[in-house]
């Protein structure tokens, strides 16, 4: 008698959503950023005026993964004042642990989407798409979410052929603070800081491109977000 067959796999991964204990997690580091981000002092360095130039329409932020913290607080207060999209999404590891970060994005009214290059990362890129299609900003950290530091990957590229959305390199440089022994030396502000909001050369990718074009564009994003990111 023959053995049983196994059934067959859709492909399909299903991230971890957050549990409530996360959500609530998520709630509170929501209110203790919002809170630190009163006592900041901003400044805002756009050397190629972005938040001017009116061609654009919806684009694809990419800030270093270590550079989390207030990247949503930013884009509140800096990103919408384009009004060139509908909001934002932004790609979140499909962990556990890429869960609290998703649920930490909804309060900040970001639509998280779940991939990485290790797991969904197909998915995830259509999902971006889809979102893009939709008159959506994108967000992506190049490095993560396992790095190495500073060294970016080729799903940014990637992604910018397939929406055809320009792609934004954007960092902050504060002059307080915490930077902790992580992979990526994760940066804490501290309170009553002065942060530096830096937006880079934009980058257009053409959807139609060699294996090579894109390599030198991944090169031209590490190395205009490494010119302007000062830790």
């Amino acid at each position: 008698m023959p053995p049983p067959k196994t059934p067959r796999r859709s492909g399909v991964v299903i991230p971890n959503a957050p549990k409530w204990y996360q959500r609530l997690a998520a709630w509170l580091i929501w209110a203790a950023f919002s809170l630190l981000s009163l006592t900041l002092r901003f400044r805002v360095t756009d050397p190629h005026g972005l938040l001017v130039r009116q061609d654009l329409g919806p684009v694809i932020y990419c800030i270093w993964h270590n550079r989390l913290a207030l990247c949503m607080e930013i884009y509140r207060a800096f990103g919408r004042s384009r009004k060139q999209s509908a909001g934002m999404a932004a790609i979140v590891s499909a962990s556990k642990d890429g869960a609290l970060l998703a649920a930490i994005l909804q309060c900040f009214g970001v639509q998280p989407v779940r991939g990485s290059s290790s797991r969904r990362g197909a998915q995830a890129l259509l999902e971006l798409s889809s979102w893009s299609a939709r008159g959506y900003d994108l967000a992506i950290t190049p490095d993560g979410p396992r790095g190495p530091r500073y060294v970016v990957a080729e799903g940014a590229v990637m992604l910018a052929q397939i929406t055809g959305r320009p792609l934004v390199p954007v960092t902050y440089n504060l002059e307080w603070k915490i930077q902790l022994k992580s992979w990526d030396g994760f940066l804490i502000p501290l309170p009553f800081s002065r942060c530096e909001v830096v937006a880079g050369k934009v980058l257009l990718v053409p959807r139609e491109g060699s294996d090579e074009s894109r390599e030198k564009l991944r090169r031209e994003l590490e190395a205009e977000l490494r010119a302007i990111s000062h830790a």
